[in-house]
């Protein structure tokens, strides 16, 4: 017993003092994770440089000094100034670009999100579990010490036998030990979760599982969990950027225009106006705009598979949580039926019921029991995943 109340005094001093809620857990992990600032603060900077390729090109400033030959004809003197620019529609499929670029940054932040959040419920789920089973141990600890120091009086007036004393002090022990892996598991989810929060320190000592309501109606409920997912979104992005980007190559296939400004200068004579050029892209683009196009039909390709794929995955959830609701509700119902604990007790004190089979009487308890937990966390885990979008 003293090596449990260490685990717990070690336990308090690493984390607050006041227990959170899985909620209120999940809020401070998505605020706090490392990982989700880091990715921001990079959405910052790539959302920037999505935007700097979509304005003119630099002017030209051109200056010439000519040393002329013979001498008495003087030196010339030229001064150019000229702007090159694409067809006037490329401008604008660049800024639509850069835009579908950006909104691409904030779906890949919103899928980042969602996975953290859903590793934070999934861990505080594993943690209500073991919240609920150190509590069951307690009582169950608290129990086998009563029994063991009972069956020690009894022996020590010989009014039991060393058998029986052996196997209380053993009954004791296990429990003991059980309680104390219990509080290992526990202390290792902490620090994983601590170590999603950015490393600040939580306590949690919730014991109601945390999850939504699985919905009736699975087709309804699915339209909109498609629409809210991010990577269906990105796809969906990515399909409308490659149509941008092949009617961008072939505006950049159109020919190319220069305009400007020109003087020379030379003795005597003074000459000056303006210059207008013509590119023609020739080769330049060759292959581009049938890319643009192959790779948006490979978009949409992957987009009809990713959703096939996404559908089945959420059907087949579905189902195993409506399975193991069911599961769950009767076999809680029939637990608490068929509960015999206090009655298998009172049957030991009479003398009824020898500590053999009244420790195995009531293991069988103890684990349908745990098996109902098992269930119950399998359940809300479920259930986490089909709400993670």
């Amino acid at each position: 017993m003293k090596k449990i109340i260490f685990i717990i005094i070690i336990t308090l001093s690493v984390s607050h003092v006041f227990s959170q809620n899985t909620e209120s857990i999940v809020s401070q992990v998505a605020k706090n994770n490392p990982s989700l600032q880091a990715l921001a603060k990079s959405n910052i900077a790539d959302s920037l440089g999505n935007r700097t390729d979509i304005y003119l090109q630099n002017p030209e400033i051109g200056f010439d000094y000519l040393f002329g030959s013979p001498v008495a004809i003087g030196n010339r003197t030229g001064i150019s100034v000229s702007q090159s620019f694409d067809f006037p529609t490329a401008y604008l499929y660049k800024s639509q670009i850069s835009d579908l670029k950006n909104e691409q940054l904030n779906n890949s932040y919103h899928k980042k999100y969602r996975e953290i959040v859903l590793q934070a419920k999934l861990i505080c789920t594993d943690l209500i579990y073991y919240n609920l089973l150190i509590k069951e141990y307690e009582k169950r600890y608290e129990h086998a010490q009563k029994i063991a120091t009972a069956y020690k009086s009894k022996y020590d007036i010989g009014d039991a036998s060393i058998i029986a004393f052996n196997k209380a002090q053993l009954n004791k022990l296990n429990t003991e030990k059980e309680l104390e892996n219990l509080q290992i598991e526990k202390n290792a989810l902490l620090n994983e979760l601590v170590g999603l929060n950015g490393n600040i320190p939580i306590s949690f000592n919730d014991t109601i599982f945390y999850g939504k309501q699985i919905p009736l109606n699975f087709e309804q409920w699915y339209a909109g969990a498609e629409s809210r997912n991010p990577l269906l979104k990105w796809l969906k992005l990515e399909i409308e950027l490659s149509e941008k980007q092949s009617k961008l190559n072939m505006a950049q296939s159109l020919p190319k225009f220069s305009a400007g400004y020109m003087s020379e200068i030379t003795k005597g004579e003074n000459f000056q106006g303006i210059t207008v050029g013509i590119s023609l892209p020739l080769w330049a683009n060759k292959n581009k705009v049938k890319y643009a196009k192959l790779k948006t039909e490979a978009t949409q390709n992957y987009e009809n598979a990713s959703k096939l794929k996404y559908y089945n995955l959420l059907k087949t959830l579905h189902a195993k949580a409506v399975a193991l609701q069911k599961s769950v509700d009767a076999y809680n119902s029939n637990l608490q039926m068929y509960n015999n604990s206090k009655l298998l007790y009172k049957a030991l004190e009479k003398g009824e019921l020898d500590l053999i089979n009244y420790i195995m009487e009531l293991s069988f308890y103890y684990e349908s029991y745990r098996n109902l937990l098992d269930m119950k966390r399998e359940l809300y885990k479920v259930v986490a995943e089909m709400y993670q979008y």
